[in-house]
């Protein structure tokens, strides 16, 4: 795998075009869509290097890959049971970035599991390294493409809880197609997600914020727990509207709100903080399975 950034094009259907490694990486299995994430460096050094080799015998999911080293062969199911020696809650967390929420998770709830998915193996070395600092044994990592983890590799109904924080907003118009939250995302989160379960979604993007709203919304298989709350005064998007922080300045108001509270079981990561500092709103979504 190059590791240089790859800037894909999407294979048009009916031309005959080859799945490369590099393609399949971007596109995944499903390849009428693009996915959300365009391939990274993946060279370990240092503590990163040592952490893989030391932690990833026991910790990394070992996935039969389908094309690429993101890819999910069809045919192959998650056993968390067998994986985690017990049968207890799984939590999946969808871009787990340096393996800090999940980390602190999974340290503050052990009678819980934790399924850390990431396209880049820094971060997921990252994650190993923290599990190794604090000794954990109820989380997982896997270095996988989330469409196919959730379409094929979770057994139906098998997540209590599902993770998407601050995923890549994609801000120009042009690349809103790559937005991971889409109504066909959302037909993926439930399959997985078992009747009752919970979807959690935060991000410091206002128009990415409304679009995650509408797809819920929209969906036959969720309520917002939230509806109508912290709407008008109270919403983040009129702040977000007021500040002109992200967007053009408007003035208006919410009035639809729908906004859940700050998650508690989010710890401040360096991303997020970062995001405070420069002004910007943070919008939170709590969606339960139907």
């Amino acid at each position: 795998m190059s590791e240089h950034p790859e800037s894909p094009t999407e294979p048009q259907p009916g031309h005959g075009n080859p799945i490369t490694p590099g393609s399949q990486a971007s596109f995944g299995t499903y390849r009428s869509q693009p996915v959300s994430f365009v391939r990274r460096g993946t060279r370990l050094q240092g503590r990163r290097q040592q952490a893989w080799e030391e932690h990833a015998p026991s910790f990394v999911v070992d996935i039969p890959r389908h094309v690429a080293d993101t890819s999910v062969h069809p045919d192959y199911v998650f056993d968390a049971a067998a994986e985690f020696g017990r049968e207890a809650p799984l939590v999946v967390e969808i871009g787990s970035g340096l393996g800090e929420a999940i980390v602190a998770a999974a340290e503050a709830s052990p009678e819980r599991d934790f399924l850390a998915l990431e396209v880049y193996r820094p971060g997921l070395a990252n994650t190993l390294l923290r599990i190794g600092q604090r000794g954990l044994t109820n989380v997982r990592v896997a270095q996988a493409n989330a469409p196919e983890v959730l379409g094929t590799m979770l057994p139906e109904g098998s997540v209590s809880e599902l993770w998407v924080f601050f995923p890549d907003p994609w801000h120009k118009t042009k690349h809103h197609k790559r937005r991971l939250v889409k109504d066909s995302f959302a037909e993926l989160a439930a399959r997985a997600l078992a009747p009752g379960g919970v979807w959690r979604l935060a991000t410091d993007w206002s128009g990415y914020a409304q679009q995650m709203r509408d797809v819920v919304a929209a969906s036959p298989d969720f309520r917002n727990a939230h509806d109508g709350e912290r709407a008008g005064a109270a919403s983040p998007l009129t702040a977000a509207w007021a500040s002109g922080v992200d967007c053009e300045p408007t003035g208006e108001s919410d009035d639809d709100g729908g906004w859940a509270p700050r998650f508690e079981g989010r710890v401040l990561t360096s991303f997020e903080n970062k995001a405070l500092k420069a002004g910007r709103v943070i919008f939170d979504l709590e969606a339960v399975r139907l």
